[in-house]
């Protein structure tokens, strides 16, 4: 947990944004808890809102948290429960029921919109969110969503903002594909628009549906 939050302080847009700072050492026996990393950072202020500023040495241990993030969520997305142990994963389970039967299946709806797309061999799912990168990944494990967002396809616009978020997306996927944004925000549905891209809207369970059965009639 402190190598989570040490690393939230030092938020990325995105998983790979400091592996260039990663020379590839084998973390099988890294103590990440006596390696100074923590301690440089809250000396040296070096975490800032304009992005991380810090020594090589600093700068490698960095990527060494954000490899371990990227292992551990590559290993555990089709096995969450495996990763919570025995007493949590019960916990989770329940919660988990709790929180469907209380939004009317709302997750269910949206995992099957969400498998649809991922199962088609020409589209990917890319999830934009305001939320910080390293919550926004726990957060997309919890509930289940990790098999259908590659971690590679999760963007943070907590510091850029939802706009240039979109704009790495096309920078790394072209514009020659075809990209529709869904959503329910005023910042998404502006962006989508900048960039000529068809904008849904999600608001209520219907419009779940509709979004699967277009996906389901290959409308989409």
């Amino acid at each position: 947990m402190k190598t989570i939050n040490q690393i939230t302080e030092c938020d990325q847009v995105h998983i790979d944004d400091v592996s260039s700072d990663d020379n590839g050492q084998d973390l099988s026996t890294y103590n990440f808890s006596t390696d100074g990393f923590h301690a440089a950072a809250t000396s040296a202020n070096l975490c800032l809102a304009t992005g991380v500023r810090g020594g090589v040495d600093w700068m490698r241990k960095l990527a060494f948290r954000y490899r371990r993030v990227k292992e551990i969520y590559t290993t555990y997305k089709n096995n969450v429960g495996g990763l919570l142990g025995p007493a949590k994963r019960e916990a989770w389970l329940q919660l988990r029921a709790e929180i469907e039967a209380l939004t009317d299946s709302w997750l269910t709806l949206a995992l099957k919109a969400l498998t649809l797309i991922h199962s088609r061999s020409n589209c990917v799912n890319i999830l934009v969110t305001t939320t910080q990168l390293i919550p926004a990944l726990a957060k997309v494990l919890l509930y289940g969503l990790g098999v259908v967002f590659p971690i590679e396809n999760i963007y943070s616009a907590t510091k850029i903002g939802k706009e240039s978020c979109f704009e790495r997306v096309i920078q790394r996927f072209g514009r020659k594909v075809v990209y529709v944004v869904v959503g329910d925000g005023v910042e998404e549905e502006q962006s989508s628009k900048k960039h000529n891209m068809p904008f849904w809207r999600i608001s209520s369970h219907s419009d779940l549906m509709a979004l699967h059965h277009a996906l389901d009639l290959e409308y989409l």
